[in-house]
Formats: structure tokens, C-alpha cells, sequence
């Protein structure tokens, strides 16, 4: 059984550019219809980083972080929207940037990047999703500044 687990995970492979704009165009449609609700912008706009992280030099990408920021500053105006959620979304969309120009935005994001998953994970210890990132960019950094 582990065998077959381990060829599993082999043979997965991630979304294609098209799945991931496909699912984002849904996602925009489902955030259309319940405008006033928090969670469909938060899918939007994680799948929208989600999209420009994976394609940081796709010619949608700068499409998909303009929509994310309107995303997030959207989600911002709403009661009942998670302090700890936006702070992650924050830093992710920052953490993007560097991965599309690390030399001209490294330095002028990176404190910015540590101080959003610092507070997300300050308001709620228990946010994965940031401790994930969290660790993703400090490994990243590590391996940028080892080279």
C-alpha cells in the first residue's frame, strides 16, 4: 500500500496554467454571486496568488495580483473578515513579487513579507496556511542568499 501511495505522488502532477485560470474564472463568478461574503474572496484571491506563484512570468500573472490586491482590499471592507486570513493574503501577494524579480524587490519586500505572516500568526497561531508560506519564504531566502 505504501508502494502504491509513493507512485501516487509520482504521477500527480499540479494544475495546468488552463485548470488554474478555468478555476479562478469560476471562483470570480461564485464571488459575483455572494458579493457581501468573505469566503469566496478569500478562495479568489488565494487561487489568484495560488495562479501567479506557480506562473510568476505568465502574461496573466500581473492580471491575477491586480485582482488578488482588489481581492483582499475588498475583503478588508467586510465584517467578520479574518484579521489573521488577510494578513497571509498580504504577505503572499508581496512574497509573489519577490519570486518574479527577486533582485529588485528581494530587499524591498522581504521585511514587509516576515512582519504580514508575523502578525497573521500573532492573531491566530493556529493559521496554516501562513505557517506554511511562512516557512516556504524563509527556506527560499536561505537557498537565495546561500547562492
Amino acid at each position: 500500500m505504501l508502494v502504491f501511495v509513493s507512485v501516487m505522488n509520482l504521477h500527480a502532477q499540479q494544475p495546468s496554467a488552463d485548470d488554474m485560470l478555468n478555476q479562478i474564472g469560476m471562483l470570480k463568478r461564485l464571488e459575483a454571486m455572494q458579493p457581501d461574503s468573505v469566503g469566496p474572496k478569500y478562495q479568489l484571491a488565494l487561487a489568484s496568488l495560488n495562479y501567479a506563484i506557480t506562473y510568476p512570468h505568465a502574461p496573466q500573472t500581473e492580471q491575477m495580483l491586480t485582482q488578488a490586491q482588489e481581492t483582499i482590499d475588498q475583503m478588508a471592507q467586510l465584517k467578520g473578515a479574518d484579521q489573521s486570513d488577510l494578513n497571509t493574503l498580504r504577505g503572499f501577494l508581496l512574497m509573489v513579487r519577490i519570486v518574479q524579480d527577486p533582485a529588485q524587490n528581494g530587499q524591498k519586500y522581504y521585511l514587509d513579507v516576515m512582519q504580514y505572516y508575523e502578525r497573521a500568526l500573532k492573531q491566530n497561531p493556529h493559521n496554516t496556511l501562513a505557517l506554511k508560506l511562512q516557512a516556504k519564504f524563509v527556506e527560499g531566502m536561505k537557498q537565495a542568499t546561500a547562492q
